[in-house]
């Protein structure tokens, strides 16, 4: 399949996809006793009140009008407007999409850069001292519950050692933000060389950053030492064992078969960290797209839930477009699919 044919049927099929989970959420959302009426409201209001606020949010009419309205709005870039922040969803999505990009960019990059070599040298020696402790840890990473690491490490860290600053967002409230260039403070802070900024900010990425290179950590270094046992197995690495090809060129053609598989993997943990990352950024008051989805959620802001799922449903088909892209480039004979 040519690169064009590739995007060309990957759009065909995202769209039935996200009129899908727009449908779904839209549904989830009316069903799930999200209703801002009361919220928006008071305690105190009359039924006159409820019944204008709910005619101007369009509550009052049939649900699947309701629908089609959203539906033809979503079309247009318009994903609503929220009420908690009195702005158009889009808007805000912008903004905090660029923070959680930033905590995951590092995140997941710490964690594969651990996790990929330390899933490879337990596998070349199964069962060894290495591959023991490796596989202990890794079930800690699987077991400890997220918020929970987060919370231990702000208390220890800035509570105890004084070494980390509080957890009350992307840098110190006392050093002035770096003009927005790009939307993360490290970079503009670099960018226009204002370097109190930029240290308050790489300081505050620290503890989020490791919460999050642990979580992703563990499930790589599981898979990626599965997959380099299996290819370690093959009739390809045993046939060169056979040839008596040296060590090192065995353990590069491992590398080679096994990369792959491992950064497919990689992507998909990228997808699934989203939910966990949400939580660091509570624990962390971060204020990016996955805190602004909690709060929505809590606040029963359904325009902003409706938003923030469908740009992570986008985000994902993302991703696994551009895992596909990047594996053919890396192995041209797989096909892209």
């Amino acid at each position: 399949m040519s690169f064009h044919r590739f995007l060309l049927r990957r759009a065909l099929m995202v769209l039935p996809l996200l009129v899908g989970v727009v449908f779904i959420t839209f549904m989830l959302v009316r069903i799930g006793g999200l209703d801002p009426v009361g919220r928006l409201a008071g305690p105190t209001a009359t039924q006159s009140e409820f019944d204008s606020i709910r005619e101007n949010l369009g509550l009052d009419q049939p649900l699947w009008q309701q629908f089609a309205i959203y539906l033809g709005n979503v079309v247009q870039g318009d994903l609503g407007e929220s009420w908690l922040s009195n702005r158009p969803v889009l808007t805000d999505v912008k903004e905090r999409a660029v923070i959680s990009l930033e905590l995951l960019f590092w995140g997941v990059g710490i964690g594969a850069l651990v996790g990929v070599p330390v899933g490879l040298r337990a596998a070349f020696r199964p069962n060894g001292k290495f591959d023991q402790v490796t596989r202990v840890l890794s079930l800690l990473g699987f077991s400890i519950p997220t918020y929970w690491l987060a919370l231990v490490m702000i208390f220890v860290f800035f509570y105890l050692l004084g070494w980390a600053p509080p957890a009350i967002g992307r840098m110190s409230l006392l050093v002035t933000p770096p003009d927005t260039i790009t939307g993360s403070y490290l970079i503009d802070g670099l960018l226009t060389a204002n370097w109190e900024a930029a240290w308050s900010a790489a300081a505050s990425l620290v503890l989020p950053v490791i919460c999050l290179a642990i979580v992703s950590a563990a499930p790589i270094i599981k898979q990626t030492r599965a997959i380099a046992i299996d290819v370690l197995a093959s009739d390809t690495v045993r046939y060169a064992h056979a040839c008596g090809l040296p060590e090192r060129m065995v353990r590069r053609l491992v590398l080679r078969n096994s990369a792959v598989p491992v950064l497919t993997f990689v992507g998909t943990e990228v997808t699934g960290l989203v939910g966990t990352m949400s939580l660091i950024e509570y624990v962390f008051a971060w204020g990016g797209l996955g805190q602004y989805g909690l709060n929505a959620i809590i606040s029963g802001d359904f325009t902003a839930v409706q938003g923030y799922v469908l740009v992570l449903a986008l985000f994902s088909v993302l991703v696994f477009i551009v895992i596909d892209i990047v594996v053919h480039l890396i192995e041209p004979r797989s096909e892209l699919s």
